[in-house]
């Protein structure tokens, strides 16, 4: 690879880190409260549920599929919470609440994988569906959690905050399971070429399910964490959630086109988009700026995927070796 490749990748590569720099620098000069302790911290805890999101999507996109349902979900799970399990213990709801949401996925994932439904159109009926049930079993009014569920915001576990040992779970489970096993590696491979992978031999189609099962159920628990935090839901709850959850995985390296990427890097990109956020509330700037500033970076993070799926695409061609473009 010559050094003129070898410096745009690494520019491509390095571009949503200087993108947190810069908001780091434009809103820590608009405000002295944006880069103290406590507000970080407050951003690390804020960033929980997104975080959870895009690790599930993480798994989606990587087999090179999308899933759209994820707020629907949070929705609908969010309001089983709420208006039928306000009396039995966190652990219980916490089980429900996955199983359902799990349940949501795999309806996902059997549509895409066994029924050859295009994943856009598929978790995008999803997504309406469950928003539909819960918006009619809720009747559309707000929904509240009770206090067994909202003191877990209060919890911490060794003097860490429970929305952080959430998180920090969900990852290792996440990163053992892509890096450390088989399901992991079969992963990889059918997203970067599912009919080889089918070809081998690898259950490419059950890969594919249990992906979705698994990004349905992170987002049932990204549900529980932003209940604990926020203590009711209304009907706008998980509005364009998944566009958070795509742009985080995406600006962490996991590529739209499957087959790249990784956990760890969704994690930084949801404290990024969260770091956005929390910087406009600080400047107390115009509610409307927020979905410009949520599509900027989403533009931002799809134009750097694609720009360097190309140029890969193009060093692959000319036989670079996998190992020097890492």
């Amino acid at each position: 690879m010559n050094s003129r490749n070898r410096i745009t990748i690494l520019l491509l590569q390095a571009a949503p880190y200087l993108l947190f720099v810069a908001i780091l620098l434009v809103f820590g000069s608009l405000s002295d409260r944006f880069l103290s302790l406590a507000n970080f911290t407050n951003i690390v805890i804020q960033a929980a549920p997104v975080a959870i999101l895009a690790i599930g999507m993480t798994f989606v996109l990587l087999t090179a599929e999308i899933d759209l349902s994820v707020g629907a979900v949070m929705y609908l799970t969010g309001c089983i919470l709420g208006l039928y399990l306000g009396g039995v213990p966190w652990p219980v709801g916490l089980v429900v609440v996955l199983a359902a949401s799990a349940l949501l996925g795999g309806i996902n994932g059997a549509l895409v994988a066994y029924l050859g439904i295009t994943s856009f159109i598929a978790t995008l009926g999803t997504l309406f569906i469950g928003r539909g049930i819960a918006m009619s079993v809720s009747n559309t009014a707000s929904v509240y959690f009770p206090e067994a569920i909202t003191s877990l915001n209060r919890a911490t576990v060794l003097g860490i905050p429970s929305a952080i040992v959430a998180v920090a779970v969900v990852f290792a489970v996440a990163w053992v399971l892509l890096q450390q096993t088989p399901f992991g590696r079969q992963v990889y491979a059918v997203g970067q070429d599912r009919d080889a992978a089918a070809k081998a031999g690898l259950p490419a189609k059950r890969i594919v399910f249990f992906c979705f099962v698994i990004s349905g159920a992170l987002a049932g628990m990204a549900g529980f964490v932003s209940a604990t935090q926020i203590g009711a839901i209304t009907a706008s709850y998980g509005l364009q959630a998944e566009f958070s959850a795509i742009a985080a995985a995406v600006l962490g390296g996991t590529s739209l086109f499957g087959g790249r990427g990784g956990v760890k890097g969704a994690l930084f990109g949801a404290l990024l988009i969260q770091t956005a956020a929390n910087g406009l509330v600080i400047i107390n700037a115009n509610p409307y700026i927020y979905p410009l500033v949520t599509a900027g970076i989403i533009f931002i993070a799809v134009a750097v995927d694609g720009l360097r799926s190309r140029m890969l695409e193009r060093l692959e061609r000319r036989f670079i070796r996998p190992w020097e473009i890492a």
